[in-house]
């Protein structure tokens, strides 16, 4: 039997919002082991003189408990 945990994580870049997750998923795995997914519950923007300057994503993150 597994047991699993979430964490909730948020992670911004000024690429994309593919990048964003995908450097959150990075950084999550540098501090917990057995990342199985992650669910983007939230994209959001930052805006600075009209032009969107950052893409950040809320995300939950599932690792299995060793």
């Amino acid at each position: 039997m597994s047991i699993a945990k979430v964490i909730e994580i948020t992670a911004e870049s000024v690429e994309s919002f593919e990048d964003a997750i995908r450097s959150g998923i990075e950084e999550a795995n540098k501090s917990v082991r057995n990342v199985q997914g992650a669910w983007v519950k939230e994209h959001k923007v930052v805006v600075n003189d009209g032009r969107i300057s950052a893409f950040r994503v809320d995300m939950k993150v599932t690792f299995v408990v060793d």
